[in-house]
């Protein structure tokens, strides 16, 4: 069977490869992932051929992080099998697929206890995370972390899934978002599959769950929940839950998972310090191998962006699209106008998610109606990225909310189009010219007061 024209090379398969070279560097992908080739498609599957001599090792290894840079290109729908050339039509399914959330993504790499930075402000929760990885349900159980949107709460999941799978020795780990939950809920019901529905989530060692937040108003959902909770929690295993807010002022949310909320350990992440603001930018500019022709230029960002982790590297990376569009050097003096068109001084606040959608609209000669639409075209899919890209960047807006503003788009949609932004403006001039462009069109409506 050919490859169907989304799956084929270039460019789809070649951003794929460039994925994983960037998840593993160099001496890892030549002798490991450089063979791997895509063999065929059906529908949402996609078939990776691998050489005998490497089968076992690249799918027990890498199988994961090959699936999380194919959901990063095609989109979290698309799922992986792996094939050797002798024995094609009998494929293993990678190692993850037991492992992953219902998101259907799986976790990212880059999230890892090493890449996070730990300040005064989210200590406690760092520490706590690390000892639920290392002796699930035993440390705190369950882990409830709470703060505003931005400042690390998924990062500390993923870092708890990466670790559980590479060290605990088998533990079966399952991420997901409440609007997931809920929306797998009503799928199990109206498909009379509710028993599959709750060995998904009860069978699990680890359960980790973003936005609890969102079980307000569900009344049915939060009681599947409350009875998920308890079966996890009653068998030993480790539930993990992050909200904005703390537990007892989730007043819309039954009394009764409020108290199982509280009856673990509840930590909270504070925006960052300057130290660590400053860490955190060294780091980001080390991994992405910034070129910075004054390294003084981070110690001006991090004075600027103060509460919000997501901004801080969000105005690291704008600084470098304005420096590949231009071809200016990296200094104070290009980086203040940057951060002048990002937070002007004195504007009346972020803007909001519509008037990004309207903006970005205009620009691209769209209407909001076609940008929110279920439309793949490009003449669509690339602003609604952009658009989604920018809500996550200027908005404290979660990415559930984003994935709703944007026609009900699921979280993980939302994570793929801002890394899909994030990349292009790095080597593409024209993007990072239009993304200019519509940051100062805000800017101006937002001084207008429109």
């Amino acid at each position: 069977m050919s490859l169907p024209a989304q799956f084929e090379s270039p460019p789809a398969w070649h951003e794929i490869r460039a994925e994983l070279l960037r998840s593993v560097g160099p001496s890892i992908f030549d002798v490991w992932l450089a063979p791997v080739e895509a063999q065929q498609a059906d529908g949402d599957l996609l078939l990776l051929r691998v050489p005998p001599d490497k089968h076992s090792w690249v799918v027990g290894r890498y199988g994961r992080i090959i699936e999380t840079c194919v959901a990063e290109v095609l989109g979290p729908s698309v799922r992986v099998r792996f094939s050797t050339p002798a024995n094609a039509d009998n494929s293993a399914v990678g190692p993850s697929e037991s492992n992953r959330g219902d998101t259907g993504s799986s976790f990212k790499p880059r999230y890892s206890f090493d890449q996070f930075v730990i300040g005064d402000g989210n200590r406690l929760a760092h520490a706590a995370s690390l000892a639920v990885a290392e002796l699930p349900g035993q440390a705190y159980n369950p882990l409830f972390l709470y703060a505003p949107p931005g400042l690390g709460k998924t990062h500390l999941l993923h870092a708890i899934a990466n670790y559980v799978l590479e060290f605990g020795g088998g533990a079966t780990v399952r991420y997901t978002t409440v609007e997931s939950f809920t929306n797998h809920f009503i799928s199990a019901l109206s498909s009379r599959s509710l028993e599959h529905f709750k060995r998904t989530y009860r069978d699990a060692d680890v359960l980790l769950i973003d936005d609890v937040q969102f079980l307000a108003s569900k009344a049915k959902t939060g009681e599947e929940f409350f009875h998920t909770f308890n079966a996890l929690y009653e068998t030993g295993r480790q539930l993990v839950l992050t909200c904005d807010r703390l537990p007892h002022d989730l007043t819309t949310i039954e009394e009764r998972l409020r108290e199982r909320f509280e009856s673990g350990l509840v930590a909270d992440i504070k925006p960052p310090d300057l130290a660590t603001r400053l860490t955190i930018l060294h780091k980001r500019a080390a991994l992405d191998n910034i070129d910075l022709a004054d390294p003084a230029v981070l110690e001006l960002i991090a004075g600027r962006i103060t509460s919000n982790i997501r901004l801080l590297e969000g105005a690291l990376i704008r600084v470098v699209a304005f420096h590949s569009l231009t071809g200016r050097p990296i200094d104070l003096e290009l980086t203040g106008e940057v951060l002048d068109s990002l937070l002007p001084k004195g504007s009346a606040g972020p803007p909001s998610i519509q008037a990004i959608k309207q903006t970005v609209a205009s620009h691209f000669g769209i209407s909001v109606a076609a940008l929110v639409s279920p439309s793949r075209a490009v003449a669509n899919a690339w602003p609604r990225q952009v658009a989604m890209h920018l809500a996550r960047i200027l908005t404290d807006a979660s990415l559930p909310a984003i994935g709703r503003a944007f026609g009900g788009r699921s979280h993980a949609t939302v994570v793929h189009a801002c890394r899909r932004v994030a990349d292009q403006l790095a080597v593409d001039n024209q993007a990072a010219s239009a993304v200019v462009a519509i940051t100062a069109a805000l800017r101006d409506a937002n001084d207008r007061g429109d």
